[in-house]
């Protein structure tokens, strides 16, 4: 009987499972949801309300008396994002971003070309650690890293004096707009690690679009005797231009929403990060903080715009 017991127990259990199965089969609709429904309700619950509850204390008011969030509809940290010295944050926030973007795409793309084109074997595997490498390392080592290189009696500033370079280090630290004390405390020492922190996320982008290149488009470039500067411009250039967008996504997103690097390596002038971060800390102005924090989503959205309007995501 307990044999029998058992059998039916099981049956019963493969049956409802076989109804299971038929149901998503026959219901491909009612099988996709099951497999998108939860990451999808986390997406929507805490990444979506995070934001909305972000952009709803940007329309909020703080009280000069009592530091307390004021929940009555306001526009006025909105009217303080135009304020000269906001204005300044913003600008040189932008142009940061976009140096390091430019920057990454000139070093990026000649190195990725290469990978993904020329290097084979255990060159390619070595030339794919060296871009990853630096990732493997706390972000916090490398940014430290680069404070004392960049010291006064760092390693380049040493490099300079053996070299006989010393003038055009001075040079360039006299510059009003980028210069400063030294290397480690300026804008061109910021430039310079940003560029490292996220130049492997611009290279690895474009190694995957230069990869789905078809070798056929450049040998065809070539039968039609078309000289290397045209095959660039005209065949490489155009079907590579996803991988670079996609690439200056993460390199311009990543420059305009951090902190920690102007924090460490720059001088006394603020980025948004930091004004962000100081409102929304010892300030304790958390709407004017929401507020300058949805600049940086104003911005990125219309980079994203803009990379769509020259069909940086169109499949070749």
């Amino acid at each position: 009987m307990s044999s029998m017991a058992s059998a039916a127990g099981t049956a019963a259990s493969g049956g409802w499972q076989r109804r299971l199965s038929d149901l998503l089969y026959t219901r491909r609709g009612l099988l996709l949801l099951a497999l998108l429904g939860p990451p999808l309700l986390w997406f929507g619950v805490i990444y979506l309300g995070s934001l909305f509850a972000l952009l709803a204390n940007a329309f909020f008011g703080l009280d000069d008396f009592t530091g307390q969030v004021v929940r009555e509809f306001t526009l006025g940290n909105f009217v303080a994002l135009a304020e000269p010295a906001n204005r300044d944050v913003m600008l040189r926030s932008i142009t940061m971003a976009l140096a390091v973007t430019l920057a990454c795409m000139v070093l990026g793309f000649p190195l990725a070309y290469y990978m993904a084109r020329h290097a084979r074997g255990t060159q390619k595997a070595a030339l794919y650690i060296a871009v990853m490498l630096p990732l493997w390392s706390s972000y916090l080592v490398r940014l430290y890293a680069w404070k004392l290189l960049l010291a006064k009696e760092g390693a380049i500033s040493w490099l300079a004096q053996q070299t006989h370079t010393v003038w055009l280090l001075d040079a360039l630290l006299s510059l009003p707009a980028i210069g400063g004390p030294s290397l480690s405390f300026s804008a061109i020492g910021t430039f310079l690690v940003f560029v490292y922190m996220w130049l492997p996320f611009m290279v690895l982008p474009i190694v995957a679009a230069v990869e789905r290149i078809p070798a056929s488009c450049l040998e065809a470039s070539a039968d039609l005797g078309a000289p290397p500067r045209t095959t660039f411009w005209r065949v490489i250039a155009p079907l590579a231009l996803p991988g670079v967008a996609a690439g200056s996504i993460f390199t311009f997103s990543l420059t305009l929403g951090d902190y920690i690097i102007p924090q460490v390596i720059g001088d006394s002038t603020n980025y948004i990060g930091q004004v962000v971060y100081k409102q929304q800390g010892v300030a304790g102005n958390l709407p004017f903080a929401a507020a300058f924090s949805l600049v940086p989503i104003v911005v990125i959205g219309a980079w994203l715009w803009l990379a769509r309007r020259l069909g940086a995501f169109d499949a070749h």
